[in-house]
């Protein structure tokens, strides 16, 4: 795996993360704890991805949703 697919793969993850976290907030009642959860681990892939410079691809995909 190339570098570029890493980063790709860890966009991949964000944005599968960031549709997790939509499902879960248009639920009647969402469960806190599963969306703290899955916030943290939406905002270590971001680290990682600004970490490696993203692949010098420049910026980090905008996301869809505000969170």
């Amino acid at each position: 795996m190339t570098m570029q697919d890493y980063v790709e793969s860890l966009r991949d993850k964000h944005a599968f993360l960031e549709q997790q976290i939509d499902a879960e907030m248009h639920r009647p009642l969402p469960d806190q704890l599963l969306l703290s959860r899955l916030k943290r681990e939406k905002l270590k892939i971001k680290d990682e991805m600004a970490r490696l410079g993203n692949g010098g691809s420049g910026a980090i995909r905008p996301s869809t949703g505000v969170h």
